[in-house]
């Protein structure tokens, strides 16, 4: 991958980490919202339901405030390539799902942000890391594995060797959307589409996972609809217009004007709310470990955004006057 010219970007200000948090809860929530409506729409067809309404909403927004989607500028090959790892992405964490727990995915997944900062690391020269950034990379990352070290341990109740085998390839899908998870978002910083407006960064995700997705649902007959109640369509509606296209705008506008490997570390927080979530609102169980979890997570998050020390000047040395 080569790199371009690249304005310039910051150092998140409270007003992004504000952001960053509520997006997180949103992503976090959007776990809910899934498990509700997989009884009456399947995940995969589900998922490219998502992507079809939320393309149609971006087209609308930037209609309306008159920025252009289809003008030629350089950035086609780097979208559809985006597009299509977006694609990517879901359909390793759906396929994984279906053969391995959705802890252990949780931990494989959220490899993700520590692949996304070595991404920025190598192709974006504004985005070096420091050692004690690496360190909070790392320090998060052991969170999440605290948060899920049960499911994380756990074996099949099988203990046949084909079960083992199964679960472990659902692992490596896990740390596979991951690593595609983080190749979009070092595309996204890295290629001409750093230069165009979040509204048609994340239309060409969109469309391109949309017709993808809907496409893999057909193939392999996931088209179905059983049972909609009004609940499984207020998820849909979520997962669609909270999740896909306002919080995903939202995501993509901060990286066109923060430092994407301090705001991708943020996303640790994502299971640690959809923990949070499912306990509150799903009755699911709650271990006092994920309070220790919880705190190095936002250990790790702050050494990653912590400010780097300037070293004190060193006052020069007046020369003494010569004595004549």
């Amino acid at each position: 991958m080569s790199t371009v010219a690249l304005p310039a970007r910051r150092a998140p200000d409270f007003q992004a980490v504000l952001l960053m948090v509520v997006i997180c809860a949103i992503w976090g929530f959007q776990q809910v919202a899934i498990k509700t409506a997989n009884a009456s729409v399947p995940p995969v067809f589900q998922a490219g339901l998502r992507s079809a309404i939320a393309a149609l909403l971006v087209w609308g927004w930037a209609r309306a405030r008159g920025m252009p989607l289809f003008r030629a500028d350089g950035t086609l090959a780097a979208g559809l390539l985006a597009g299509g790892l977006f694609a990517a992405e879901f359909v390793c964490i759906f396929v994984g799902l279906t053969m391995t727990s959705a802890t252990r995915m949780a931990v494989f997944l959220y490899t993700a942000p520590c692949f996304t900062a070595l991404g920025l690391h190598w192709f974006t020269p504004g985005e070096r890391m420091r050692r004690a950034q690496w360190i909070g990379v790392t320090v998060a990352f052991l969170g999440i594995a605290l948060a899920f070290a049960d499911g994380f341990t756990r074996k099949g109740s099988s203990g046949d060797t084909h079960a083992m085998l199964i679960g472990l390839v659902g692992d490596g899908l896990g740390v596979l959307g991951g690593l595609v998870w983080a190749a979009t978002t070092v595309i996204v910083r890295s290629t001409p589409l750093a230069h165009v407006s979040a509204s048609k960064v994340l239309f060409y995700q969109l469309a391109v996972s949309g017709v993808a997705l809907l496409a893999l649902a057909a193939g392999i007959g996931q088209m179905e609809m059983h049972a909609v109640t009004p609940l499984a369509i207020l998820s849909l509606g979520y997962q669609a217009v909270v999740v896909a296209f306002v919080s995903y705008l939202t995501w993509f506008w901060l990286l066109t004007r923060y430092m994407a490997s301090r705001l991708s570390v943020f996303s640790f927080l994502t299971p640690l709310f959809g923990v949070t979530f499912g306990v509150a609102l799903l009755g699911e169980s709650f271990s006092s470990r994920f309070l220790a979890a919880a705190l190095l997570v936002l250990a790790g998050i702050a050494l990653v955004n912590a400010p780097a020390k300037v070293p004190a000047k060193v006052p020069a040395k007046v020369p003494a006057k010569r004595r004549t």
